[in-house]
């Protein structure tokens, strides 16, 4: 691979393991196995192995996780949720070993622990009480959920002594209480959940904890963030501590000396997966020696001292009925499979993606085909191979179409795309989608707003653009099926609080190529209105940090385009904020705080304002707060009770605040 398809290949795979990413970490709803993000993110750490100048600091390798979602207040974690790192079969996990063995010597033990398939959570106790409940979110910063978790009994509201401690744990819904509140929801006519993992996410981000409450989830506790002040030396005793704290923790656990034995529990384990009472989705393979674990450390993403091994794919065998065409909001044009119904990996599956014509002709698929379905625990599985073997000669080739499915128009491939893409702006398919993605909540964020809900607004051809959104009126919306006086009028006011977002949920919301979530943000931040960002010039956007050339061209040229800049007359004439509302970028140059460009950590409990506000005023003053002590950090701020990264920062002999000190910084 020569450089210049080496640097087109890593933006396609910056883009698709951010939408991985995105999808699986702040909607829970993953559109590929596990197994194909793996994939693609390998792919990608060998070409910038090759490369080295194409590994970015946007790059999916040197991240943790992905964006957050707004419905609940933020919460940054005093020690971040990192992933773990994966091993795919016994080669990978003997690497491991061998890693291990060579930085720390041989008089290594390791614990073996059940991946629990559910969503992490960090609770943090104060003086032995529960005072908070956060999500992972990007590993940084996460959500708020604790009256949520509040309702899951096996979670202790006070512990047995009065200690002040953060831990981490996986919360997951029982396959009883799954199989029970999926036959509740076909019977009330909804849409069942597709696993447990889904519908414990989905729980535990109800805003009506009665609800939560009503799911009989569970939790199992798996480790101490800051064992600081405790005298807790290995991994398997902090365990011990979490049960005799109250604590849930899983007895599935055992402790090994060798890779051998690792090998020997994981065989053991996977031949009683099907019969356990919950879902696991691999291995966990941890170093016991906490002192050994320090000494390992952590690569930009995962601790090197753990691994999570994979189980390998169910695969099954079903049919093909047929191939069905779907058009994205960018005009791709997406081949789907209908599959005659066929379980795997827990949920009945009739449906996969065969993402372009290419994969269909490498393998050769053919409706009516016996195929080979794999699926990874997650939603929407892939079609592995085609049984030619069994075919009966009544197969039928599939030609994808020259024209649109939707609005007829001759369909384009452009250069240097596998993807058919139909390019009429006014194909309704792409409208509807727009306008689905525009409403969504990492978007405009607009409750009420379903998909169910824009297919009918358009077709009754009540809305043709976003802007229309906001002239519908309570008449035109009470005429809709399903739509009475309460939803009416809620759906109206959540319509109206749309409109004080702040920028760059509009800019994510109107869909321009290339840019994400986090890429609008950069942008809003940057430019602070949406005036600003439109007289911007190529050369002024790639000066930003994180937009590359071609989200730059992207960006110019969407706002070019005359009916973009009606467009967004429309939506300030009828009161759409576009301007930005969050804190202000500062940047070093313009700071003349002792804290502009420092790297600052905070650790212990704050007395006078919350880890938020402290976080806030560093950045406000042009310092940057990350979550552990390392030879970059400039400065620790210590509160009460501070631990292992106050320990850290006097040994590394890093300068030392306390929290007055920070504040009387923050008023200068």
């Amino acid at each position: 691979m020569d450089k210049q398809s080496a640097e087109k290949r890593v933006q396609e795979l910056h883009e698709l393991l951010n939408t991985y990413n995105y999808e699986y970490h702040v909607l829970d709803k993953p559109s590929v196995p596990d197994s194909e993000y793996d994939q693609r993110l390998h792919e990608l750490l060998t070409i910038e192995a090759e490369f080295t100048e194409l590994k970015t600091p946007d790059s999916p390798t040197q991240r943790v996780g992905g964006s957050i979602l707004d419905a609940f207040q933020k919460v940054v974690h005093n020690t971040p949720m990192l992933s773990l790192g994966n091993a795919f079969n016994e080669q990978d996990l003997r690497d491991f070993d061998r890693r291990v063995r060579q930085a720390v010597g041989d008089d290594v033990q390791y614990v073996v622990e059940l991946k629990i398939d559910g969503l992490a959570v960090s609770l943090r106790y104060e003086n032995g009480l529960f005072v908070q409940a956060a999500t992972r979110g990007d590993g940084t910063t996460g959500e708020d959920i604790t009256e949520n978790v509040k309702t899951i009994r096996s979670i202790p509201l006070r512990l047995k002594n009065a200690v002040t401690l953060e831990v981490r744990g996986e919360v997951f819904m029982p396959k009883k209480s799954f199989e029970t509140l999926n036959e509740l929801r076909l019977q009330a006519e909804e849409e069942p959940f597709a696993n447990p993992r889904n519908a414990a996410a989905g729980s535990i981000r109800q805003l009506d904890p009665k609800i939560a409450a009503k799911r009989n989830l569970d939790i199992f506790l798996y480790s101490i963030a800051d064992l600081g002040g405790t005298g807790i030396e290995r991994h398997s005793e902090a365990l011990d501590y979490l049960e005799k704290e109250g604590f849930k923790t899983n007895a599935e656990r055992k402790k090994c000396e060798t890779i051998e034995e690792v090998l020997s529990v994981i065989e053991g384990i996977s031949e009683k997966r099907a019969n356990l009472s919950y879902d696991i989705d691999g291995i966990v393979i941890k170093v016991d020696s906490l002192a050994q674990q320090e000494e390992l450390g952590f690569t930009a993403k995962s601790p090197r001292w753990a691994i999570a091994y994979k189980f390998p794919a169910e695969e099954v065998m079903t049919k093909l009925l047929d191939i069905e065409l779907s058009v994205g909001r960018t005009g791709v044009i997406t081949p789907t499979a209908i599959l005659e119904p066929v379980r795997v990996a827990g949920t009945t599956v009739q449906r996969a993606s065969l993402h372009n014509e290419d994969l269909i002709r490498e393998k050769d698929i053919k409706i009516g085909d016996t195929v080979v379905v794999k699926k990874a625990g997650d939603i929407i599985p892939e079609v592995v191979n085609v049984l030619t073997e069994q075919r009966t000669g009544e197969e039928k080739t599939f030609t994808m179409p020259t024209h649109c499915p939707a609005c007829e128009s001759e369909l384009v491939r452009i250069e240097g795309e596998v993807a058919l893409r139909c390019i009429n702006p006014q194909c309704p398919a792409q409208i509807t989608e727009g306008l689905i993605h525009f409403v969504s909540r990492n978007a405009m964020n607009i409750d009420g707003l379903g998909e169910r809900v824009v297919i009918q607004l358009f077709q009754a051809g009540l809305i043709k653009d976003v802007a229309d959104l906001y002239r519908l009126t309570r008449d035109q919306l009470l005429q809709l099926e399903r739509m009475g006086e309460k939803s009416t009028d809620n759906l109206l006011k959540a319509i109206e609080q749309s409109k004080d977002n702040s920028l760059e949920r509009l800019l994510f919301g109107l869909g321009i190529r290339h840019v994400g979530a986090k890429a609008a943000k950069t942008l809003a931040q940057n430019f602070e209105t949406i005036e600003q960002l439109q007289e911007a010039t190529v050369e002024q956007l790639i000066a930003i940090n994180e937009i590359g050339d071609k989200m730059a061209d992207a960006i110019h040229t969407y706002f070019q385009n005359p009916d973009v800049q009606h467009l967004i007359q429309e939506l300030q004439s009828l009161g759409v904020n576009t301007s930005y509302k969050g804190p202000k970028l500062v940047k070093v140059e313009d700071s003349d705080s002792y804290l502009a460009g420092k790297t600052v950590v905070l650790t212990g409990k704050l007395e006078q304002m919350s880890r938020n506000e402290a976080k806030e005023g560093i950045e406000a003053l042009g310092g940057k707060v990350t979550g552990s002590v390392s030879k970059s950090t400039d400065l620790v701020v210590a509160g009460e009770a501070a631990g292992s990264k106050l320990k850290k920062a006097e040994e590394l002999q890093i300068e030392v605040w306390d929290e007055a000190r920070l504040i009387e910084e923050m008023k200068k």
